[in-house]
């Protein structure tokens, strides 16, 4: 008996010593371009590594990069000093978290927006196309002009992505509708230039849009600003933007980036973070349209019964929206 109650007495130590180590954290983040609140994918981010503080009780660091040359850096002083997970946010640091990651095989790294390979690396992307699909159903449900907008960011892969969605979305709903795309620039600058984002905005409103999704992260701001000014409908992105401009914002395409980086802080400390990649869509929550009392109004009955029917057509595979991605190539 006595070395039975040895046992249990040690296991249940090494449990809680296992506890208590797998809470210890120091979580950190380094944001991408446009700074926490860009009111787009970093403010998103931000939401969930604050829902986590909130919850926990557990304050985290963070680091807003003005140039691309910080990245690596930031990573790196993170490791030195002990954080643990370290969230990177965006494509743009895939780089940054290949080299750190290796010199520091012990400290977990989450990036968002990109693979990278390594064991000690959790990498969560999102079926972009999905969400964007059933946005651009609404917008040309909503168009009276039968011309819809796409205002990008920088002209990547990724946007092309969100584009290409959009567009099946929008001639899914009508078959003859006109799609105008623009993108923002070539450079990380295009990420946080509002002024621009308006001028291409008005000048697809010229041409007879009548709603414009924009996915430009800050840049999107101005669009917004140009679609309320104008009278014309807008479509946030990333996150729930709806109350930006009540009366003006359709809907926002939502991406749980703030889960990616909430899970990833949570898992951390409960012992359950893994590294691997995680690819979310409507399936699993990682994309949506929003509907809440901002834009309830501007959503009819037909549109809602539309968009969800479509909705629930993709997850069960009846409708495969194709991934720009895939092979660099949108159907027409």
């Amino acid at each position: 008996m006595r070395k039975l109650w040895t046992l249990a007495c040690a296991t249940a130590l090494m449990t809680a010593a296992g506890a208590t180590q797998a809470s210890d954290i120091e979580p950190a983040v380094v944001f991408d371009f446009g700074g926490k609140f860009d009111k787009s994918f970093n403010e998103g981010v931000y939401n969930g590594v604050e829902r986590f503080k909130e919850e926990t009780g557990i304050a985290y660091s963070d680091f807003e990069i003005t140039n691309e040359t910080q990245f690596e850096q930031a990573h790196r002083r993170f490791a030195q000093r002990g954080a643990n997970p370290i969230v990177a946010v965006g494509f743009s640091q895939a780089g940054a978290v290949e080299a750190v990651a290796t010199e520091f095989p012990d400290t977990k790294f989450t990036i968002i927006d990109m693979v990278v390979d390594l064991p000690n690396v959790q990498s969560v992307v999102f079926k972009e196309h999905e969400g964007s699909f059933l946005v651009g159903v609404l917008a040309a449900m909503a168009s009276e002009s039968g011309k819809v907008g796409f205002i990008g960011g920088m002209d990547i892969p990724l946007i092309r992505k969100f584009a290409c969605g959009y567009v099946q979305g929008a001639k899914y709903a009508n078959a003859d509708v006109e799609v105008v795309e623009n993108m923002t620039g070539t450079t990380p600058a295009a990420w946080n230039d509002p002024g621009r984002g308006g001028e291409l905005a008005k000048g697809q409103f010229d041409r007879g849009v009548d709603v414009v999704y924009a996915a430009a992260g800050g840049t999107g701001i101005g669009v917004y600003q140009a679609a309320a000014d104008e009278g014309k409908y807008a479509i946030g992105v990333d996150s729930n933007q709806n109350h930006l401009h009540p009366g003006t914002m359709l809907t926002s395409m939502v991406k749980r980036v703030d889960l990616a980086a909430y899970n990833s802080f949570m898992g951390a400390k409960d012992g359950t973070w893994a590294s691997g990649v995680s690819a979310l869509g409507l399936a699993e929550g990682g994309v949506d349209w929003a509907l809440d009392e901002n834009n309830a109004p501007l959503v009819s009955d037909d549109m809602k019964a539309k968009v969800e029917h479509a909705k629930a057509d993709i997850i069960a595979g009846k409708i495969v929206v194709h991934d720009y991605m895939s092979d660099n190539a949108c159907p027409s």
